[in-house]
């Protein structure tokens, strides 16, 4: 896959994710609502993040059956690192939920619905079933729609949660433009063949569309309106 390659990936991306963008800002709006919008993301994205890294190690495993496709090794090699880069992050929430006056229990006792479950579950059908790579499509959009610089600070001021309820959402904003920019250069430099393009930017639109119906459903929970106890 060329630069150009990746310049199309990204051209594809930015026609959808204003629509990731809008449901972001459903999600964050300044009202009574927003302390139990934000325990709901902790525990959402807690259901998400928490697959991360194996997913990462799977792909990783699958591309080691493939001794003969030129895309695996470079693959296997940058997930695994990725994966130690990332690992423990489900971690941060938890410290977050608690911070926040949650118990991290919360987060861990609850099987994830169904939306959570199509969004991470799609990339565990592609990377066993069609070519890992897919996941390239799943992190692009994770890392390439960072929190905002400043939307932990505003969190804690218009939510009067603590400043430690937020290190997650303060982390990945300084985080995930340097992983972003790692990510672009190796599929730019990954042998790409034209079903593997085409898997990797059905990933990401998927992704974009899954992540998008997450934030709304958040918006607009029943609890949304009320404040977190």
């Amino acid at each position: 896959m060329s630069p150009s390659a990746v310049a199309g990936l990204r051209l594809e991306l930015s026609l959808v994710e204003p629509v990731l963008r809008t449901a972001a800002a459903r999600m964050w709006h300044s009202d009574t609502g927003l302390p139990g919008r934000y325990q709901h993301y902790l525990r959402s994205m807690h259901q998400v993040i928490r697959a991360s890294v194996p997913l990462m190690e799977r792909a990783a495993a699958r591309c080691e059956t493939l001794p003969h496709d030129p895309v695996a090794r470079p693959l296997a090699r940058y997930l695994r690192v990725h994966a130690e880069q990332e690992r423990g992050h489900d971690d941060w929430l938890l410290s977050d939920a608690e911070a926040s006056g949650t118990a991290p229990g919360k987060l861990t006792g609850t099987a994830p619905p169904a939306h959570v479950a199509a969004l991470v579950g799609a990339q565990y059908y592609w990377i066993e079933h069609s070519h890992p790579v897919a996941l390239l499509g799943y992190i692009a959009v994770l890392e390439g729609n960072a929190p905002a610089p400043g939307l932990a600070v505003r969190l804690a001021r218009e939510t009067g949660l603590p400043p430690a309820a937020f290190e997650t959402v303060r982390l990945h904003a300084d985080l995930d433009d340097g992983h972003s920019a790692d990510l672009d250069r190796l599929i730019g430099g990954l042998p790409l063949n034209r079903t593997q393009r085409s898997l990797v930017a059905v990933s990401a639109l998927h992704t974009v569309a899954a992540l998008a119906e997450l934030f709304d459903r958040i918006a607009t929970a029943p609890h949304a309106s009320e404040s977190a106890p």
